[in-house]
């Protein structure tokens, strides 16, 4: 063989190393079976590139070519979806300020902390819930390599009223609120709900965020008035049927609610003040709760801390936070569908898993609060054949933990090993 031929066979080998996936035999204690919520014992997980090729029974012995993780004092699980993230932001007391300094760069650069964080403990996949359209280039970036995060499923920035929550311009002076409308989010007519949903499709989104009710963190007097048309929320969902869309609807008040659900919407968020009516609503149109126990919790307590939030923002937060998870509650023991979120960004990112402790502490068993960050959550984000278990054919998104999360939910808040789309990233 010639030198060159030499070299050029060497690079090709190193080329191959590069751009194929390690492939690894992870030898399992414990496996939590999501869908029947059983635990397996002694199984060897068969991982090549990004799929789960298949799950054997005991230690399955490897050659020089794979690797072999030992997971065996470990109880290992479905890598977790969080169903109500913000990636480009994170609560702290110049959060409105930074409205007007940070830059779209600024943003971005923060997000990717963010994104890691999520990552590292143990959210695998995120349907991000609204910003500035930096989610989409983050979740483009992640999707192809460049930085590490969770998979994202985002709806771009969420769709509001003038005036209503997540009007961009909210707070600003008259000189910079302008007249925004679909382009920026905004709809106040029929056209402009189909003209909003075609434009987060042309950006990039995944799915439609809308909010149907005031809100709790927007510089605006209101935490539950209705702020749409149910004209206007049927023309957005059946707009968005058409681009492949579910839509989400924040909803704090009742009649919000109500009309979301029957104009078409797949998950309630937050749902705070729901009556037993919707309740019967949302089982009969087959709608979901995504609690958001968390940031609940967390408005409550920095309401509390003199100048941390707007003064616009203070009453609501003391009235709508403390009641989040006893509405959940009852949702839950009426039989509504729990799909587990958290609104991450409103508390700090990476502490998702606090949402399990609160959601077991309102009643729901530990198994059906995980089965709703796994099972459920990728049933609505269509992908059932991919995401949620442990299972051959599924993405190789696998989490691992010291302790039964059965019997001590909190110790999803200690995840010691992550690997996302056959990729390890923490152990």
């Amino acid at each position: 063989m010639t030198r060159f031929k030499l070299r050029l066979t060497t690079l090709l080998i190193a080329f191959c190393s590069f751009t194929y996936a390690q492939d690894f035999y992870l030898h399992c204690g414990k496996i939590l079976d999501t869908e029947n919520g059983k635990m397996l014992a002694d199984k060897t997980i068969v991982v090549s590139g990004n799929t789960i090729q298949s799950i054997e029974d005991g230690y399955k012995n490897a050659d020089g070519n794979i690797e072999v993780i030992d997971l065996k004092n470990k109880v290992v699980l479905p890598g977790l979806i969080d169903m109500h993230v913000h990636l480009e932001s994170e609560t702290n007391p110049k959060q409105y300020l930074e409205r007007y300094t940070n830059n779209d760069a600024d943003v971005a650069f923060n997000a990717v902390g963010f994104a890691k964080r999520t990552l590292l403990a143990g959210f695998t996949t995120v349907r991000d819930l609204g910003g500035s359209g930096v989610n989409i280039a983050l979740k483009n970036a992640i999707a192809k390599g460049s930085i590490e995060g969770p998979r994202i499923f985002t709806a771009g920035k969420s769709l509001a009223t003038t005036g209503g929550h997540a009007d961009p311009t909210n707070g600003s002076s008259r000189k910079l609120m302008g007249n925004p409308g679909p382009k920026e989010g905004v709809v106040n007519s029929v056209d402009d709900a189909k003209k909003a949903v075609r434009q987060r499709y042309k950006n990039g989104a995944d799915l439609i965020k809308i909010t149907a009710t005031g809100g709790v963190l927007s510089v605006a007097k209101s935490s539950s008035n209705p702020q749409f048309t149910i004209e206007e929320i049927k023309a957005i969902t059946e707009t968005a049927k058409d681009y492949g869309f579910h839509v989400a609807a924040h909803a704090h008040g009742d009649e919000g609610m109500q009309r979301a659900i029957l104009g078409g919407v797949k998950t309630i968020e937050h749902g705070t003040l729901m009556s037993e009516e919707t309740m019967d609503l949302m089982i009969k149109h087959n709608a979901y709760l995504v609690p958001t126990l968390t940031a609940g919790k967390e408005v409550s307590e920095k309401a509390l801390i003199q100048g941390y939030y707007p003064d616009i923002i203070v009453p609501k937060a003391l009235e709508i936070g403390p009641k989040i998870q006893n509405t959940f509650g009852k949702a839950y023991k009426k039989g509504v569908g729990i799909a587990f979120g958290t609104d991450a960004g409103v508390y700090q990112h990476g502490q998702n898993a606090k949402e399990f402790g609160f959601m077991v502490e309102a009643g729901m068993p530990a198994i059906q609060a995980i089965q709703s960050a796994t099972i459920t959550n990728a049933l609505i984000l269509n992908m059932a054949n991919k995401l949620g278990q442990i299972k051959t054919g599924f993405f190789a998104d696998i989490i691992a933990v010291d302790q039964n999360p059965v019997e001590n939910i909190k110790i999803l808040e200690k995840i010691s090993f992550v690997m996302k789309n056959g990729k390890i990233v923490k152990q």
